[in-house]
Parts: C-alpha cells; sequence; structure tokens
C-alpha cells in the first residue's frame, strides 16, 4: 500500500544531490518564514490534536505548540541553515604504493525514516536536519498529533514547489500501526530509521525492523547529590532536570542522596514540591521529609517507593528518592536501573566528579549540571534528529553529522590488481 510512497521518495532523494549548500539554506529559511507568517493555520491544526487530549495527561505539554514555542522551532531552522554543511568532508585521503588515490568523502544516507509520538516540533527538526543533510525524509508521527503534523509537512510542501523542488523529498505516513510496520520492512528504500518515544516504542521497532535502525533515547535519568554536594547547587540542578519538562527523555526520574546529607533532603524537595511533584522515597529519605516542617503542608505528595520506583522513566511530576552510603553505591545503582541516556553528579570534590564521569556508562554524563541540557540545539547542533543510546555508531544528541554516511573514491591510471 505503502510502496508507493518509498519509492517516489526514493527517487526524490537522488534529486537532492543537485541542490547546493546555498539552496538548501534559502529553502530552510523560506520555510521558517513560513512557519511564523503561518503560524496560526498551524496552531489551528494543533489545536485540534489538543482537544483530542486531557489536560491532565503529561504528554498534553509534548503536544502543545504555542507562540512561542513555533519562534523557537523557526529559530533552530534558521540555525540550521547558518551551519557548515556535513557534505563533501574527506575524512582520510591517501595514494597507495601502486599510485591508486583513495579518498573517504561524507555523504547522505538517502532516505531517512523518522517514527516518533506526539511530538509535532519533530517534524520540522527532522526535516530541517535532513534536507541539510542532502537525505529525504519518510515521517511516521502518532496520531495525537496527526492534524499538526499533516499541516506542517503541507507547508513545506508549499515552500518546495514554490523552489522547484520535488515534494516527494519529504513524506509524511498515515499514523496508523499498519504504516510503522511496512516503514521498518522498507528494505531497498529506506537507508536508515530513527524511532523517537517512549521504551515501548523503541523496543517495538528494534525488535522488528528489517531495516537499519539507530536506538534512540527511553531516558531513565538519574542525579546523585555527593557527600560534598553544594546545597543550592543541588537544589536548582534537581528542580530544573525535574521540572523544566517533565514529558521530555532528559527529564529527571531518579535523585540518589548520600546518607550523610539526608538533611538538607528538605531543602532540596521543597522547590519540587512547590510544583506539586510526587516523591516515591525510600525508608530512610521518606523519614527525612516527613520530619520536616514541609512535610505538614505537603504530606500528599510524599509515598514510599516500591520496587517499580526505581528504573522507570516517569515523564510526569513524579520522582523517586534513594539513600546511598557510597559513590560506589550510586554508580552500582546507576548501572542497575539508568538507560544509558543522561546521568549527573552535584559534588565540589572534583576527583569524586572524575570518578563518577569515568565509571557511568552513559551518553553524557555531567558534573554540577542538570541534564535537562541533553539536546541536540543546547549542544550547538541546530537541532536534534533524536538521542541515541546505543553504542555502535552515533551516541548522544544526533544532527547532521550523525545522518550522514560516507564513500571512498577511488582514482588510478589503469592499475589492476595482481
Amino acid at each position: 500500500m505503502l510502496k508507493d510512497i518509498f519509492e517516489r521518495t526514493k527517487r526524490a532523494s537522488k534529486t537532492l544531490a543537485l541542490l547546493s549548500d546555498e539552496q538548501r539554506n534559502e529553502i530552510l529559511l523560506a520555510v521558517a518564514d513560513a512557519i511564523i507568517a503561518q503560524k496560526e493555520r498551524i496552531l489551528k491544526a494543533n489545536a485540534e490534536d489538543l482537544a483530542k487530549m486531557e489536560k491532565s495527561n503529561p504528554l498534553y505539554d509534548r503536544l502543545q505548540l504555542t507562540d512561542s514555542r513555533l519562534e523557537g522551532i523557526a529559530g533552530d531552522m534558521r540555525n540550521v541553515a547558518t551551519l557548515p554543511s556535513p557534505l563533501g568532508h574527506v575524512t582520510k585521503q591517501k595514494t597507495l604504493p601502486n599510485g591508486l588515490r583513495l579518498c573517504r568523502v561524507s555523504v547522505p544516507f538517502g532516505v531517512i525514516g523518522m517514527i516518533y509520538e506526539a511530538r509535532p516540533n519533530v517534524t520540522f527538526d527532522v526535516f530541517s536536519l535532513c534536507f541539510k543533510s542532502g537525505n529525504a525524509c519518510v515521517l511516521k508521527g502518532g496520531k495525537d498529533a496527526d492534524c499538526s503534523n499533516r499541516e506542517e509537512v503541507a507547508l513545506i510542501h508549499e515552500v518546495l514547489e514554490k523552489y522547484g523542488v520535488s515534494t516527494d523529498v519529504v513524506a509524511l505516513l498515515p499514523a496508523t500501526h499498519e504504516a510503522t510496520g511496512e516503514m521498518l520492512n522498507a528494505v531497498g528504500y529506506i537507508d536508515l530509521c530513527i524511532p523517537r518515544g517512549g521504551r515501548k516504542l523503541i523496543d517495538f521497532v528494534r525488535d522488528t525492523a528489517r531495516v537499519p535502525v539507530i536506538e534512540t533515547g527511553a531516558g531513565v535519568v538519574n542525579t546523585y547529590f555527593d557527600k560534598d554536594g553544594d546545597l543550592e547547587k543541588g537544589k536548582a540542578i534537581v528542580n530544573n532536570a525535574k521540572t523544566r519538562r517533565v514529558s521530555v527523555c532528559n527529564a529527571l526520574d531518579c535523585l540518589l542522596v548520600h546518607e550523610s546529607r539526608l538533611s538538607d533532603l528538605p531543602a532540596i524537595v521543597e522547590p519540587l514540591w512547590e510544583k506539586n511533584v510526587i516523591i516515591y522515597a525510600d525508608d530512610k529519605a521518606f523519614a527525612a521529609v516527613a520530619n520536616s516542617a514541609l512535610y505538614t503542608l505537603h504530606s500528599t505528595l510524599l509515598q514510599h517507593a516500591t520496587s517499580v520506583s526505581f528504573g522507570t522513566e516517569f515523564m510526569d511530576y513524579k520522582m523517586a528518592i534513594r539513600t546511598v552510603a557510597s559513590l560506589e553505591e550510586a554508580l552500582a545503582h546507576i548501572d542497575q536501573y539508568g538507560s544509558g541516556h543522561s546521568e549527573s553528579i552535584v559534588t565540589e570534590n572534583e576527583a569524586t566528579a572524575r570518578q563518577f564521569q569515568q565509571m557511568v556508562d552513559a551518553a553524557c554524563v555531567y558534573w554540577n549540571a542538570p541534564t535537562s541540557f541533553t539536546d541536540g540545539a543546547q549542544f550547538g547542533l541546530g537541532a536534534e534528529i533524536g538521542i541515541s543510546t546505543q553504542k555502535l555508531g552515533p551516541r548522544g544528541p544526533m544532527a547532521l553529522e550523525e545522518i550522514c554516511t560516507y564513500k571512498w573514491l577511488i582514482e588510478g591510471e589503469g592499475q589492476t590488481r595482481p
């Protein structure tokens, strides 16, 4: 059923090689301008999606577009346009003893397949990165954001038509499970598939795909407040990591606190309770908070941790707290429950921080900074197509360079192999 779309996108991907980087940048800037100029039609479509979701759903925040968010999306697209082209970079060059000249140069993958959930900003982010890097893209968004995604792709198509570029370089599939299955089996048409969503989606893609996949980010994120941690830094870091946006994968899920700093726990929790974050605490942490004056005002927000409290990506105003007796115990917890996404330590002890960064096996390991910085735009990559949690190939926030491959160019004068 979708084979025709895959074939047309594959053919269109070849035409992108005819565009110069200057032409790609001009079109990206035109799309960014169109996002702002026509924001009302995007917001109207987004309102249709929002009307189908309860406001109490923590995913509502991810689904919602606003004037400021569209300005941010357009700004990211403009940033992508200002970045150097990732194409044509010579990464190796040599001349063999027989005179053959070898050159390894960066090139686009061809067609990137993107599967994502209720995040309409991803549509524009993926288009900008793929278009800049010379890749066509096939998008499969979630049904919760279908109206938004369709309006966004329609807008992109209008700009492409204006510049005489085939609209087939960006295709949006139906928001159905069947479409996901067809994309994952589109061997010969999809050169690389990137899923972006929760653990259930990531696992399904990894277990089902017959096309190459880069596994991205379910984020079970921990922060360790060390015995030598600065309290004011700890309060700010934990609060920012947990509450800046609870529905994103870099949001904090579990605070590990050294047992010698339990008396500081109420001060760390206070900003969280001002935003109604439910705390699931182990016995020691529970007692430390329950014995504070703060507890009388927020007793309903403190609960005993259970076996499922640790290792859970909450994506909500919820967080676990576990007491540890040492750095080694904190590292063991992260090793058992972390997802390899982002981990952080709060400490003024450099030796402890360096040991933490060396020992933690994750894509991004922070010292005295919140995990909320794990983001392609924040890393200066222009935008982000996903956050890889696998070790083979890209790791961490992925942008232009990560959706390029390379090929060898070999030149000779008639040499033959003996």
